[in-house]
């Protein structure tokens, strides 16, 4: 997808993306609607990373180490000039070196990390998921009756409630905490580890 000589466009955001979530964007700034053009022409996903330090607009953000591949999965231009986005993330990458090009876009070199191995939820953890299954389908009970025939799950089906990781990443994209805590999730490489630490932020929390 991307060697290791290659130039990633990025997308510095205030969000944290993970792999197999769903992120809608509006993009307006000229310089990532080009971007957007280009990804879109060429078929090839760009990389949302957490900003480190700066904003989302104006000079280029300092990124966080690890981000999301991302792909767009569907596009409308509402107005001229905004681009309505749905993307869906897919492997998580180390940033290994940046560049930031005429237009203030950042680029960077990349490793992609290991995916997330199929792992079944334990019997520990078999609560996280039922419990999951439940705010889904809330969520999207509710979004249908807002939306109607224009109804789009913010989640990617179908859901995958059996497998450790994408559990612990949907609770990692809806729970109420820091981006840096969301970060570190992230950044974490077993996917039963990530889980184990959502666990006991549900229990400690009462949720469970």
């Amino acid at each position: 997808m991307h060697n290791n000589d290659s130039w990633l466009p990025l997308f510095p955001l205030n969000t944290v993306l993970f792999p197999q979530g769903v992120l809608p964007l509006k993009v307006f700034e000229a310089r990532y609607t080009d971007m957007v053009r280009d990804c879109m022409q060429s078929d090839t996903p760009f990389g949302v990373v957490l900003i480190k330090s700066g904003s989302e607009v104006g000079a280029a953000a300092e990124p966080e180490a690890v981000g999301t591949l991302a792909r767009i999965t569907k596009w409308d231009m509402e107005k001229l000039g905004l681009l309505l986005l749905r993307t869906e993330g897919g492997a998580r990458f180390r940033i290994r070196a940046t560049r930031v090009l005429a237009d203030r876009r950042l680029e960077a070199q990349v490793d992609l990390l290991p995916l997330d191995e199929a792992a079944p939820v334990t019997n520990m953890h078999l609560q996280c998921a039922k419990t999951l299954k439940i705010v889904i389908d809330e969520t999207n009970a509710k979004a249908r009756a807002e939306q109607g025939p224009e109804f789009s799950s913010p989640f990617a089906l179908p859901m995958q409630l059996d497998d450790a990781g994408w559990v612990a990443n949907r609770w990692c994209e809806i729970l109420p905490i820091p981006l840096k805590a969301r970060q570190k999730l992230l950044e974490l490489d077993d996917a039963q580890s990530r889980l184990s630490v959502i666990y006991q932020y549900l229990q400690q929390h009462k949720i469970l």
